[in-house]
């Protein structure tokens, strides 16, 4: 997904909590949605992991996403055949996900 298609999703969740945001996810049309909810996953997951390795624990319903944006990746550049024997550019556009999620408290 191109950064701008992303963008448009990742601004509806940045400062929601993470199950209020995931249900947003869920039902969104928008096939950036899928990504930008594996993306969330991943962050509670590790957050989960640092707090256990650091004997705390942490409950998922106090998580709120502090920080999200999503930046340009490396572009894919493609030929696509055109009129009369010309080519035609394409560029496949990829991007980078930033999601980090915090306790309501720590925020």
């Amino acid at each position: 997904q191109s950064p701008y298609k992303m963008r448009l999703v990742i601004d509806q969740i940045r400062g929601m909590g993470v199950n209020e945001a995931l249900a947003l996810l869920k039902f969104s049309k928008k096939h950036a949605a899928l990504q930008i909810a594996k993306v969330l996953n991943s962050a509670v997951a590790n957050a989960e992991q640092a707090a256990r390795q650091s004997g705390d624990s942490v409950d998922v319903d106090t998580l709120v996403i502090t920080h999200a944006i999503v930046n340009e990746g490396p572009k894919l550049k493609r030929f696509m055949p055109g009129a009369q024997g010309r080519a035609n550019p394409i560029q496949k556009r990829t991007s980078h996900i930033e999601i980090v999620v915090a306790a309501r408290d720590a925020r």
